[in-house]
Formats: structure tokens, C-alpha cells, sequence
């Protein structure tokens, strides 16, 4: 649920989707469209059947037990290197390197690394980095210390620099100018029609294929050039 979305957001949702599926095997045993009612509100929702799949996967392939391999959690539907680390290091302890929003400022500011970090090569000197300061000790308290240092002190925004604790050990002259990314491309501005079909106290819909891909909308509406009438 954190992927791409705040803690203070996430957090009514985490509760409520705990209630309501306690277990791998609950969460195994619902149907696609409970699991998306659940996960409505927080978008992206490519993560939720990704979830889904994971708990299908989990409570078949390895009894229900989840496993805390790195190599056995990247097979899982979903996670990639961070999250499979990141499960790896809170729930189990291992040493192993991470690197998230939060702990990739940390690692360009330290190191001064000038280059976009979505680029290949700054993400991948990125890991090495990681793997180079995380300890064989303790990891989780580290990597939780990085974290906090990412959110409260070396921000992206109003660096607190003055009472940052490893203020010494930092190569940057300029804090606040990295990390640098890559330019964005252009936003490209989509219009869409859509029919609103009623009848008694039914509404049409039909279920979306590719942007939305599961979910419920309005049927769309073709216009071959005209312009849709307003529905008063």
C-alpha cells in the first residue's frame, strides 16, 4: 500500500483491510472484485490484483507461510527488488540493502552523485551504496534509521541540515539541488465521451479493458466527430 502513496493515507486504509481480511487465506479466498472494493480510494490498482495474486500464490505454492528469501519473494506477483528487501529486512532481520524514495536523497546528498537518479546507472550506483553501509547487525534499525532521516531531516524540501547527525560525512555543497531526475515528457491531454444509460433506478456500465482494466465505468460513447448533447 505504500507504493506510490503516503503513510498518513495508507494508514486508515491498512486497518480497515486487515479487518477485513485478517489472513493470507481470507485474502486468498475473495473474489477479485471484494479485494478492489477494499483497496477503492487508494488507486494504482494494479497493486491490489497484484496482492490478490500474491496470497493465491502464497497460501498454493508455500502453505500459507511466506517465505523470507529475497530470490523466493521476487517470484511473488508484484514484488520487485525494494519491496522483497524491504519484507526481507522488517519481518526478518536480513542484512540487505534498500533504496526508496526516502533513502535514495539520503545516498545522492552523502555521496554527491550528480547524476538523474531515474537513471539505470545512478539506481544501480545506488544499490551498491546501500549494500555497502547497511550492517550485518541490525539492519532493520539502520535501514529504519535511513528512512527517518530521508522523512524528517534530509527532505526534499527545507533540509534540515544543521541538525542533521551524519551533517559530516555529506558531499554535497548543495543539498536542496539534488537529487537531480530526468526531464519528464510532455503531458498529453486526453477527452473522453461516455453514455449515461438509466432505467428505473439501474445505470448502465461495462467493465473497462485497458486503463481501468477491471474496473466499472460508463460505456463509452462514439461520436465519429460530433459533439455530445448535455443530459439535463
Amino acid at each position: 500500500m505504500l507504493q506510490q502513496t503516503q503513510v498518513a493515507t495508507v494508514i486508515p486504509y491498512y486497518n480497515r483491510w486487515l479487518r477485513r481480511f485478517p489472513t493470507i487465506r481470507s485474502l486468498a479466498s475473495a473474489t477479485e472484485s471484494e479485494v478492489l472494493h477494499a483497496w477503492e480510494g487508494l488507486g494504482y490498482y494494479a497493486r491490489a490484483r497484484n496482492f490478490h495474486r500474491c496470497a493465491k500464490t502464497i497460501f498454493g505454492e508455500w502453505r500459507g507461510k511466506f517465505p523470507n528469501c529475497p530470490d523466493a519473494l521476487r517470484s511473488l506477483p508484484g514484488i520487485g527488488r525494494y519491496t522483497a528487501n524491504a519484507i526481507a529486512v522488517f519481518a526478518f532481520n536480513r542484512s540487505l540493502p534498500i533504496v526508496e524514495a526516502n533513502t535514495a536523497r539520503v545516498l545522492t546528498r552523502l555521496f554527491n552523485i550528480r547524476a538523474p537518479i531515474d537513471s539505470t546507472h545512478a539506481r544501480q550506483e545506488l544499490w551498491k551504496l546501500s549494500a555497502k553501509l547497511v550492517p550485518q547487525n541490525r539492519a532493520r534499525d539502520f535501514q529504519n534509521a535511513m528512512m527517518d532521516l530521508g522523512a524528517l531531516l534530509c527532505t526534499a524540501h527545507n533540509t534540515r541540515c544543521q541538525i542533521c547527525p551524519v551533517k559530516e560525512f555529506c558531499c554535497a555543497r548543495d543539498p536542496a539541488s539534488l537529487p537531480r531526475k530526468r526531464k519528464r515528457a510532455a503531458i498529453v491531454r486526453l477527452t473522453e465521451s461516455h453514455r449515461l444509460s438509466t432505467k428505473e433506478d439501474a445505470v448502465l456500465l461495462e467493465r473497462c479493458h485497458h486503463r481501468w482494466r477491471g474496473m466499472w465505468m460508463l460505456p463509452p460513447l462514439k461520436l465519429d466527430g460530433l459533439k455530445p448533447s448535455i443530459l439535463r
